[in-house]
């Protein structure tokens, strides 16, 4: 293979082997990589273009069977994106732009986003904005036009969607397009996004489209149209400024052959903010990560996730209730800022798990239910399209009982708790729906999802009580005129450490710590500490003074879930509780 690589070409003679010309050619594949003649590589990237589309259709077939995003990330990295940059130091830099253009078209934006948002509560979390947008008098605020991006013409429109989707969160079946492409038409100045689509009869069923933003509008307001056959109406307005986080987009119902692929354009107005639109959507930097997450909703489905073993029950409602118990604690308990890292809780010694579910011992539960230990809930691997599924509790009557008095205790609690402190202004209505998720049945046995839920609803509410008891008794302690006498001597004072981000909550703890001074008459002291003492108050200053520390210590209980299901960790000695000089 002979390659002519000079600026100036000059007409080749022909070449002879044996008396036979060699032939000429106009392209030849060597090693992967298409060589035209005329040193471009426009062929090159469209048969590596043409490789990664088909690739892609595995990817789309693995995203439909609910495969985890770490995976899909995986496949996408290895098998999509490993194609679009074979020998690519070798002719990227000779690309023309329109060949670029082409290339990030099918590179990691468009496959990245086969893989939809990771956030545990994602879809949960839309849902809630979705049923707190609404006022009381069923009409939007103003707040929650500007969230999901209504204009105020389109108010009683979009109201009336969002309260669609929020009444019939139960029966909505949720899906995430397979992939999504994101293309810049430069010659009529807009936008296009392209959805593939996984094949589903619920596409028939007033689909709604809602494209929800990772990265808010840097400057500026925009107003944007949205334009498809798939859309119903063809064209909408979208308003779009630095609060948006949400856009709906109602679909068109298909009518005999479900169509896949839906391909919208989007254009601003003024067209000069066609750069601040393009930013919110893939980006500020081109062939970066595509910075919106796209989820379609139908009506008459089976709930927001039914991809747990079949004959369980939905884990949409275990889903629903581990999420709204995420945002109780983050609304009821107080947020403190931490100048330090989270501390992972692996870290920390801890007992062998114990499986939490049917073959839970009676033994066991029963000493949960009265344990003040502090309850952290947390998962290891959760996301939005690896779900939590069900759990479930095989309780005695007994013990059901007494489950249910300890539960019924605690909600007046913390009811009279909600309306002295100074908490979230939604924290009643969580607390209120987190009883309704939890409800045990007294006129026949409850079910083995509701104890398992009722059983970690008291675990929570536990903490959240013990939270509050301790800030009251450290404030009566300030209030009293003899407290600064006292604060000098040893004894237990808040610590509060925080946690790793991977919790449903609290996302804190106060592990107490020991402070002050172990002079004569000692703190809780034993022998040693007395004696230690008198000997170093005889003259012998060169020894250590007695010090003040934890003596006495309580567990921090982990409620863990991953793969595997639901499991309870006992790291034992995390939290002070009683101090002494020693």
């Amino acid at each position: 293979m002979i390659v002519d690589t000079r600026k100036k070409r000059r007409p080749h003679q022909p070449l002879f082997i044996r008396g036979l010309e060699v032939e000429r050619v106009s392209s030849f594949r060597y090693l992967g990589v298409y060589i035209s003649e005329d040193l471009t590589w426009t062929l090159n990237t469209t048969q590596l273009v043409k490789k990664a589309q088909q690739r892609l259709y595995f990817l789309r077939r693995l995203r439909k069977f609910a495969i985890s995003a770490k995976i899909l990330s995986r496949f996408n990295s290895c098998i999509v994106e490993s194609t679009l940059t074979s020998c690519i130091t070798a002719w990227y830099g000779s690309t023309t732009a329109m060949d670029r253009k082409h290339l990030q078209r099918y590179s990691l934006p468009s496959a990245a986003a086969a893989a939809p948002h990771a956030a545990p509560c994602f879809v949960e979390d839309i849902f809630a904005a979705l049923r707190e947008g609404v006022g009381d008098s069923g009409e939007l605020t103003n707040s929650s036009l500007v969230l999901f991006g209504f204009c105020s013409q389109s108010a009683h429109s979009s109201a009336s969607v969002s309260l669609d989707l929020a009444n019939k969160k139960s029966s909505l079946e949720v899906l995430h397009p397979a992939a999504v492409h994101v293309s810049e038409e430069e010659e009529q100045g807009t936008i296009t996004l392209t959805f593939d689509l996984p094949r589903s009869p619920s596409l028939r069923t007033n689909p709604v489209l809602l494209l929800a933003f990772e990265s808010p509008l840097a400057r500026g307001d925009l107003e944007v149209a949205f334009t498809s056959r798939s859309l119903q109406p063809n064209t909408q307005a979208v308003c779009i400024s630095g609060d948006t986080q949400y856009v709906l987009l109602t679909g068109k119902s298909s009518e005999g052959s479900v169509n896949d692929r839906w391909q919208i354009t989007a254009e601003t107005t003024p067209p000069h903010m066609k750069q601040n639109l393009k930013s919110i959507l893939i980006g500020e930097k081109s062939g970066s990560n595509i910075s919106m997450s796209p989820l379609l909703f139908f009506s008459g489905g089976t709930g927001t996730d039914t991809r747990c073993a079949s004959g369980s029950p939905p884990a949409s409602l275990q889903t629903s209730f581990l999420c709204e118990m995420k945002r109780f604690l983050g609304g009821v308990l107080p947020q403190e800022h931490f100048a330090s890292p989270p501390l992972p809780l692996d870290s920390l010694q801890s007992l062998p798990p114990l499986s939490l579910g049917l073959s839970s011992s009676e033994t066991l539960l029963a000493v949960m239910i009265n344990s003040t230990a502090p309850t952290v809930f947390g998962f290891t691997s959760w996301s939005s399209v690896s779900p939590v599924c069900h759990g479930e509790l095989a309780l005695s009557a007994a013990l059901l009982e007494e489950l249910r008095q300890k539960l019924d205790q605690t909600l007046v609690q913390m009811t009279d708790l909600i309306r002295e402190e100074e908490v979230s202004p939604g924290a009643k209505e969580s607390l209120g729906r987190l009883k309704e998720l939890s409800a045990l049945q007294k006129k026949e046995h409850a079910t083995g999802g509701s104890q398992f839920r009722a059983f970690l609803l008291l675990k929570a509410l536990q903490t959240v009580a013990q939270t509050y008891d301790a800030q009251r008794k450290l404030r009566a302690t300030r209030a009293d005129p003899s407290s600064s006498v006292r604060g000098s001597v040893c004894g237990l004072r808040a610590l509060t450490v925080s946690l790793t981000k991977l919790l449903v909550g609290p996302s804190s703890a106060n592990i107490n710590n020991c402070h002050g001074s172990c002079a004569f008459p000692l703190t809780n002291g034993n022998n040693h500490a007395i004696l230690l003492n008198s000997h170093i108050e005889s003259g012998n200053a060169d020894e250590r003074s007695p010090c003040c520390v934890p003596v006495a210590y309580e567990a921090l209980e982990v409620v863990d879930w991953n793969a595997d299901g639901t499991f309870i960790s006992i790291k034992p000695d995390a939290v002070a509780r009683e101090c002494g000089c020693r």
